[in-house]
């Protein structure tokens, strides 16, 4: 076996166990948190009833949230793409209109939230780039851009799944409360709603960069080598 082809296989190797580990947290994530607001359970821990609309806008923000970070995972695969081609449009088209209604929906409660402005901002902001990657994937798929459309339905995932990475970093950031009395929950919030929008950002950016440009850049390099030699 060559050392291109170990390589490749190393590097398909990685993918997979990483488009794994997503796929299991983005499944872990919605049956945890969604079903609560199915059933109209209001025991949510930072939920003020007093708030006009607040969990309604919340309802209507998580069930949509939830259906695109479950369906999102699986339009990256290329054989089901490749094999079910149809199937990919119509989940493209639920995922797209699940995260408009969903950042809607968010809109109102990220205005009303009692959490802070620092959060705020911090949702107000997700909401917003959310939004535009969206528009811009639907923009490029339009015109016929595939691989464009590609590129920003990673970064518009990638924030979909700052609903996922959020949990994570209270998680740590809970842990690090008990060995740090000083540590408030509003500072662990606020950290981990910034983190999981920064922090997807750069990874969103760094698999763009290593799974689509660079080879593309490789291959566009090779060209002009190949054209001489078959001259």
């Amino acid at each position: 076996m060559s050392t291109t082809t170990m390589s490749r296989a190393v590097r398909r190797r990685w993918w997979w166990t990483l488009w794994s580990l997503l796929t299991v947290l983005a499944i872990g994530i919605t049956a945890y948190f969604v079903p609560p607001y199915l059933v109209g359970n209001t025991n949510i821990p930072g939920l003020d009833m007093t708030i006009p609309g607040y969990y309604t806008s919340l309802v209507i923000h998580g069930v949509p949230a939830g259906l695109a970070l479950l369906i999102g995972p699986w339009q990256f695969v290329p054989r089901l793409r490749a094999r079910f081609p149809r199937a990919h449009r119509m989940a493209g088209r639920v995922y797209l209109i699940s995260v408009v209604a969903a950042a809607m929906a968010a809109l109102y409660s990220a205005a009303v939230t009692p959490s802070g402005f620092t959060l705020q901002v911090a949702f107000f902001g997700l909401v917003v780039v959310w939004l535009y990657t969206a528009a811009q994937a639907y923009r490029a798929i339009r015109r016929g851009e595939v691989q464009v459309h590609r590129i920003w339905m990673v970064r518009n995932y990638a924030f979909t799944f700052a609903a996922v990475t959020l949990r994570l970093y209270q998680l740590v950031g809970l842990q690090l409360m008990s060995v740090m009395p000083s540590l408030e929950y509003s500072a662990v919030y606020e950290s981990s709603a910034w983190l999981s929008l920064l922090g997807n950002v750069l990874v969103a950016e760094y698999f763009i960069v290593q799974r689509t440009l660079a080879p593309l850049a490789r291959r566009r390099s090779s060209e002009p080598a190949e054209a001489l030699a078959q001259q």
